[in-house]
């Protein structure tokens, strides 16, 4: 009889707690809401129990599906510095206080993205000047899940020097520059995990449409279901106990811990699982309105530039139509980074997978910001993340926001060959120059029909850039910046790099620098 009256109390209670109206952890006191777009407010409830939601002197009216689900949505907002709040009743009363209306916006990827303001150049002199109330940022603190979810974990903090060390350098910087720009409210969602993949990102369902991941996804299968497997979990279970045992008779006698043995298979959990942190981290916020989403990932899959051409194009596709709006959308083009080398190379990872992101502004409404002198040569996570947040702001500003201001640097358009020359004509090439005043430029390479790579001398007339070798009388194809960390010094006249690119599309290998999914 206890035991089926504790069952009856605990089934007791979840009834209750769907009874009660309640919303989404994203719907809390301090949050920002999205000015001059519909805003959908949901939630769950008991079914058939009307709903009233009120804010700003709207007040729309539903009732909770059979399911318990229930959804609105308001008007478009005017921007508004005043604290307001949202009120949403029916059984009960929720209120969500000190609600702010201005900019949104989504800010995602691996650890670049997931790297917080203590730990850029200047951080004391950044944090001690964080002094930003009206904006706002929401970090989704659940993580993955192997089924979309509902519901996240998470928190809106107002800027201030003392929450600034939760915050995500890359958002905040961009954040600051469009606050301070557009006089608004500015809300930060700040939803990423450092060491992981596109794939994670990007909902399972939608990529098992796709049949250049097909590979992908069935090796993930094959390595979940060895790791689900009884013997399995207890050789793992074993091997782990065996590893606990040896760390504490190393710290016993002050040795070094032994390194923890690799797991047989792959846990389903995985954070670079497909579809895993879509599932934890982006699917419980959909569909907060934004006004678009920034994006710094790319490292964890510099092993496969090619694929990510697909990758990439596919999450903005699988995030737009979830969340039923072409949101604008922007990335950090990968900057330089490792060892710089002194010779042309066929091949280099990080290379093409910069190629991908180039080519991934074929997507409509979206941007891409030039990063190849913020690198830095032994450090994967660039300290100066106020210019990567800067250049972000500048696309948003002029490409969202319509400020007639220059945003880019200069982007391949074309190339003719003339003789012995080759001719490269630019996009965002107003007042083409040298960023270190020389009047040679670094970086360009060329080559003839034996696909044999030599630096090339260049010289810029006019927007457009002319490039030869004394020794190649027949050139086929030019490079720039065709390295992990390229010596280049293109740059416009509003000082912004130029990108990389090939003329040719010769296959090569991806033999420079081998960099698994779950890297940094």
């Amino acid at each position: 009889m206890r035991t089926s009256f504790f069952i009856l109390f605990v089934l007791g209670l979840a009834l209750s707690a769907r009874a009660t109206v309640s919303l989404p952890v994203i719907f809390t006191d301090h949050m920002v809401l999205q000015r001059e777009r519909p805003v959908p407010v949901w939630g769950w409830a008991e079914a058939g129990r009307e709903v009233n939601v009120k804010f700003a002197g709207q007040t729309k009216t539903t009732k909770a599906d059979k399911d318990g689900r229930w959804k609105v949505t308001l008007d478009p907002l005017k921007a508004s510095n005043d604290r307001q709040n949202l009120m949403v009743s029916g059984q009960n009363t929720v209120v969500v206080k000190d609600v702010l209306v201005g900019e949104v916006w989504l800010c995602s990827g691996q650890s670049n993205m997931a790297m917080t303001v203590k730990g850029v150049q200047d951080a004391e002199k950044e944090m001690a000047a964080a002094n930003f109330p009206k904006m706002r940022m929401f970090f989704v603190q659940s993580f993955t899940a192997t089924s979309p979810q509902e519901q996240c974990k998470g928190v809106w903090q107002a800027c201030s020097p003392q929450t600034i060390l939760n915050f995500s350098a890359a958002a905040y910087f961009f954040g600051r520059d469009l606050h301070q720009t557009l006089k608004v409210p500015v809300g930060l969602i700040n939803s990423s995990v450092g060491g992981t993949a596109i794939e994670s990102w990007t909902s399972l369902k939608v990529m098992e449409k796709q049949p250049e991941l097909q590979p992908l996804l069935e090796q993930w299968r094959k390595e979940v279901a060895l790791f689900e497997q009884p013997e399995t979990l207890a050789k793992n279970e074993a091997a782990k106990k065996q590893w606990q045992d040896a760390v504490k008779a190393a710290q016993a006698a002050s040795q070094p811990p032994p390194p923890q043995p690799p797991v047989v298979g792959r846990d389903p959990l995985n954070a670079n699982r497909p579809g895993n942190l879509f599932n934890g981290k982006i699917a419980p916020i959909v569909p907060f309105a934004i006004r678009g989403a920034i994006w710094y990932q790319g490292e964890s899959n510099a092993g496969n530039g090619p694929l990510y051409a697909t990758q990439l194009p596919l999450m903005i596709r699988d995030w737009r139509t979830r969340w039923g709006n072409e949101f604008s959308f922007a990335w950090v083009q990968l900057p330089n980074f490792l060892k710089r080398e002194t010779e042309p190379r066929a091949a280099s990872t990080w290379a093409r997978l910069r190629e991908a992101q180039s080519k991934s502004l074929a997507v409509p409404n979206t941007g891409m910001t030039i990063n190849l002198d913020i690198g830095e040569a032994g450090n994967i996570h660039p300290l100066n993340k106020q210019e990567i947040g800067r250049r972000l702001a500048l696309w948003a500003r002029a490409k969202v926001y319509g400020e007639k201001i220059p945003w880019s640097g200069p982007l391949y358009q074309s190339h003719a060959i003339k003789g012995n020359q080759v001719v490269i004509q630019f996009q965002h090439a107003d007042g083409l120059k040298t960023a270190d005043g020389s009047a040679a430029l670094k970086g360009f390479a060329m080559a003839d029909a034996t696909q044999k790579w030599q630096w090339a001398e260049a010289r810029i007339e006019g927007g457009q850039v002319i490039v030869s070798h004394p020794g190649i009388q027949t050139p086929v194809a030019v490079r720039y910046a065709w390295a992990n960390n390229p010596e280049v010094n293109l740059i416009n006249g509003a000082g912004l790099p130029a990108g990389p690119f090939r003329t040719d599309d010769w296959p090569m290998d991806n033999a420079s620098m081998p960099l698994k999914a779950g890297a940094p």
